[in-house]
């Protein structure tokens, strides 16, 4: 059961899993990770084989779910500014919902990115094959040495993971910048964009017209690959988690999340109905991200080469956050009794390297999906990370609905900055969000009946593994495992 708190305490409040850690993210650092959060492989790969399958309408479904993504964004916002902390909504839902709350909070955010790090190891593979070089290599033996690497570089302290998401997320800005420059230059200019698939294929408003309008596939098929598009937001939920190694939280999140929704609409929404609008929809293929596609067929020499490194650059930056994320909420979990003891353990660097082996290993499963299936591994990875994306949505939306009913009760104070329309805005983004989950039973083409019936089983391994953990956490002492009250005064302080 959760323990009540005024909003004096609130304030006070200090999670024993955020014991230990460095606070060493700087401003740049967060604006940066919220940036790079939002912008990975969904966008980079996941995009090509989405359009592919439902045409220029995807745009609108990219609109549809960064409103959505938006309002979850701004509700963490406001409970990380309340109190900031690494192990964010697993945390909050703790203190919100009890620990039946935060297991299942923390274990679906775990399975998101778990599953996410499969996605992303998968795509490194993909980008890689795109040069003759590294074709004999097999793309399993690609996807393991990329997450090696990314494990290592994890391992190191937190300012080398601040400074690594720096670059890669400015790198990701400066590619889409940089694409959506050519890409309004060659629209205005009728420029003709070659390719294999259609080899007389022109930019201009024509590709919306002669290729089965803007909604080639049909409403529905919009609304089927809904789930897909949810996985490329996947992320902007990140900041929360780094709020809590992070210099002056409560000064710097404000800016970093409404930032988000401008971010958005500019870089998805955007660049979505710049690819459909410079080729025609059917050049697009899930195996080359739409960006490399592009830039391949403009003429200009080793251009596609140049963004194919910037897309392995992004998918390398999303396999970093991927470990980082999980590292910290892992351990919080830990120290809760939710997890295995080794979770909460930290290095010398005080890097929770227990969390990360875990996460790793656990990304051998997508290194064995590589093998076995190489052409659908992206695919049933992308869709049973949306499922885990969806439902640790959820959970931020309930977590921060009971808060603000509890401070309607007088029982605790909202701050400043906070989510407009609430609960409205809660309930409308729960209810979409489970539409999105229940529409995936009609998507037969991206595997979406297989993935509820695996979903299905692991929903089933989180009642087991709660019946198994639960005699470790003793209500009675769940203030003293997940929550501390402030420490003593000091002799001399007035109390």
């Amino acid at each position: 059961m959760a323990t009540p708190h005024s909003a004096q305490v609130a304030e006070k409040i200090v999670d024993k899993g955020d014991q230990g850690y460095d606070k060493a993210l700087k401003r740049r650092h967060i604006q940066m990770i919220a940036i790079g959060g939002s912008i990975g492989t969904g966008l980079f790969l996941g995009a090509g084989g989405r359009i592919a399958d439902g045409g220029p309408a995807l745009a609108l479904s990219y609109a549809i779910c960064g409103v959505f993504a938006f309002i979850m964004v701004r509700a963490l916002g406001e409970l990380s500014i309340r109190r900031p902390s690494s192990g964010a909504f697993v945390s909050y839902a703790r203190e919100f919902m009890g620990e039946k709350g935060a297991f299942v909070t923390g274990w679906l955010f775990f399975l998101d990115w778990s599953t996410t790090v499969m996605a992303d190891i998968t795509a490194v593979a993909l980008y890689l094959h795109h040069w003759r070089f590294f074709q004999p290599i097999p793309q399993w033996s690609l996807a393991m040495t990329a997450l090696a690497l990314v494990f290592v570089l994890n391992m190191l302290s937190v300012k080398f993971f601040g400074e690594a998401e720096f670059w890669f997320a400015a790198i990701k800005v400066t590619a889409i910048v940089t694409f959506m420059v050519v890409a309004i230059w060659a629209i205005l200019t009728g420029h003709a964009v070659a390719n294999d698939t259609i080899p007389d294929a022109q930019a201009g408003f024509s590709n919306w017209t002669n290729y089965g309008g803007f909604f080639p596939a049909g409403v529905g098929a919009m609304l089927m690959l809904t789930l897909g598009v949810v996985f490329a937001f996947g992320g902007t939920e990140m900041v929360g988690v780094a709020a809590g190694e992070a210099k002056n939280a409560r000064e710097i999140l404000p800016k970093a999340v409404n930032s988000m929704i401008l971010r958005i609409f500019v870089f998805y929404v955007g660049s979505v109905i710049l690819m459909t609008l410079v080729l025609p929809w059917r050049a697009y293929s899930k195996n080359e991200s739409p960006f490399v596609t592009f830039f391949s067929g403009i003429g200009v020499p080793h251009a596609g080469d140049i963004m194919q490194v910037v897309v392995l650059t992004a998918a390398l930056s999303s396999l970093n956050a991927g470990l980082y994320a999980t590292g910290r909420t892992l351990r919080s979990m830990a120290i809760a009794g939710e997890a295995p003891h080794f979770a909460g353990r930290l290095n010398r660097h005080k890097v929770p390297y227990g969390g990360i082996i875990i996460t790793a290993v656990l990304g051998l499963f997508g290194v064995a999906l590589n093998l076995i299936v190489p052409e659908n591994a992206f695919s049933i990875v992308m869709n049973l990370a949306g499922i885990g994306i969806a439902g640790t949505w959820m959970s931020i939306l309930v977590t921060h609905w009971i808060f603000i009913r509890r401070a309607a009760q007088g029982l605790d104070t909202r701050p400043e900055y906070r989510l407009f329309g609430a609960p409205y805005t809660n309930a409308a983004t729960i209810i979409f969000l489970l539409v999105v989950i229940v529409s995936m039973a009609f998507d037969v083409n991206n595997g979406g009946p297989w993935t509820l019936a695996l979903f299905g089983l692991i929903c089933l391994a989180m009642v087991i593994g709660w019946y198994s953990v639960r005699d470790r956490i003793r209500a009675d002492k769940l203030d003293e495992i997940a929550i501390e009250e402030p420490a003593e005064l000091a002799p001399g302080e007035n109390s």
